[in-house]
């Protein structure tokens, strides 16, 4: 190891040491809401009563997830350490797209929201050829056919239908 703690090549264990941290950290508020969170009906047996199994649960990963931080080689995170602590987070793009989608689906229908976001996450994902395209459009509507028609999964319409007469209006509401 160099002078300044940091390994000079990336290993295996890249981030362990946030991650036993972090780990640690959620365990310990866990173990402190243990309380009101169970009860101790005190009429069972030991093992029957409520609260036991998870108090057993919640303190042998404390204590385990304590003797991991302690034997760690470092136990204050590097630089690699933290890029990969926010590699971890890269993930949640995906989690807010698909957020955006389900708050879209009311506001634009679930035709309209399916139709833009397929072809936004095929992009994103970076397929971003022509045919690419396409299919990603032909699958967002073989997807909206086959669940609202096919299997008449029961999707409230939107707001943006409200403006539409209502012959117009019965018939998105049902088929889109």
């Amino acid at each position: 190891m160099s002078a300044n703690n940091e390994p000079t090549t990336k290993t295996a264990s890249a981030g362990q040491n946030i991650f036993a941290l972090i780990a640690l950290v959620l365990t310990l508020v866990l173990l402190s809401q243990i309380a009101g969170q169970t009860r101790w009906t005190g009429g069972a047996k030991l093992f029957a009563e409520p609260r036991f199994w998870p108090a057993v649960g919640l303190i042998s990963m404390t204590v385990f997830l304590a003797l991991h931080v302690w034997q760690l080689e470092r136990r204050i995170p590097a630089s690699m350490d933290w890029k990969e602590a926010r590699s971890w987070l890269r993930p949640l793009e995906f989690v807010a797209w698909f957020m955006a989608y389900v708050w879209l689906v009311p506001v634009i229908g679930y035709l309209l929201a399916t139709f833009l976001f397929v072809p936004l996450l095929c992009w994103r994902s970076g397929y971003r050829s022509r045919g690419a395209m396409a299919a990603s459009a032909l699958f967002a509507v073989l997807t909206v056919v086959i669940f609202k028609t096919l299997l008449q999964v029961k999707i409230p319409g939107a707001m943006i239908y409200e403006a539409l007469p209502e012959p117009l209006r019965s018939f998105f509401i049902v088929n889109l």
